[in-house]
């Protein structure tokens, strides 16, 4: 039932690579722990009691309430997938509770140091100049996640509604507008792109094959330590400043949210700390009953 499961979450719920690789691997340690602490093998006869064990494991060592809370997720799912299938009668984690985690803002590149970055740095004219570039515009022009920037393919670009179309989390469908400046990028760089592949996807690496990735990652790494010394400088670094940015410049809430792929507003809110941070700044700056000396 496990392989039947990761089965379902790839194909039919069209979870990422990432989520899937992390569940797989959360179900093997959970089935290993039933194994070797109580002789059940097979996850399907776990209760709460024996769930609610190997959490306090994991809590004793150590292990981040962030990747336990993960961890609760794929059992809840995986359960729920159990109940679906009429497997068992009863879903074990209703009442397992998950560690509160302390909530850090996201990260953000600041807007001139990405203009410096996008507008007024010298990127190469041959194909791998325009493809790092496009990775960078991508990114950052309209907030999509790694996942989905590498599984564009060249017909989810719209030449007359100048749009792009992505499959996000759960199989869901969205329509981001892209500026001209952008379109005209896209349609340079698939000339270039025309000499190395036939590939359908949009993004291929040097070689002609789809990117992954690790590739994209390093692309992103190389350019941002240019501008920014951030800590992080990972392709969710460019869709947090694409959605700070625009929330910034008094872009709606509902419509970063739809931009983004959210599911719900609550995941979007998030952004609103870092402008709250902006607006503390300029205040303290301007005003002069800011209580700055």
């Amino acid at each position: 039932m496990v392989d039947s499961f990761l089965r379902y979450i790839e194909f039919e719920k069209r979870y990422s690579r990432h989520t899937l690789t992390s569940y797989q691997t959360d179900l093997l340690q959970f089935t290993k722990y039933l194994e070797e602490t109580y002789q059940i093998s097979d996850p399907a006869e776990a209760n709460y009691n024996l769930i609610r064990s190997w959490i306090i494991t994991l809590v004793e060592n150590k292990i981040t309430p962030k990747s336990i809370n993960r961890k609760i997720a794929c059992l809840r799912s995986y359960y729920k997938f159990l109940m679906k299938k009429g497997s068992i009668k009863k879903d074990p984690t209703l009442k397992i509770k998950a560690p509160k985690v302390k909530k850090s803002l996201p990260t953000f590149v600041e807007e001139e140091n990405l203009s410096k970055l996008l507008d007024q740095l010298e990127f190469s004219d041959d194909f791998k100049g325009l493809r790092d570039k496009l990775v960078l515009e991508l990114l950052y022009g309209t907030g999509v996640r790694l996942s989905e920037l590498i599984e564009l393919k060249e017909s989810d670009v719209n030449r007359y509604e100048k749009t792009i179309k992505v499959l996000g989390k759960g199989n869901k469908e969205r329509i981001i507008p892209i500026n001209k400046t952008l379109f005209d990028l896209i349609d340079i760089y698939k000339e270039k792109k025309k000499e190395k592949s036939a590939s359908e996807n949009l993004l291929i690496t040097d070689a002609g094959e789809k990117t992954y990735p690790m590739f994209v990652y390093r692309i992103v790494k190389q350019y941002l330590k240019m501008v920014t010394t951030v800590e992080k400088k990972s392709p969710h670094v460019l869709r947090h400043s694409f959605a700070t940015h625009l929330l910034n410049k008094g872009a709606d809430l509902n419509a970063i949210k739809d931009l983004l792929g959210h599911s719900s507003l609550a995941a979007t809110q998030v952004y609103t700390h870092n402008s709250i941070e902006k607006l503390k700044e300029i205040f303290n700056q301007a005003h002069p009953k800011s209580g700055k000396q």
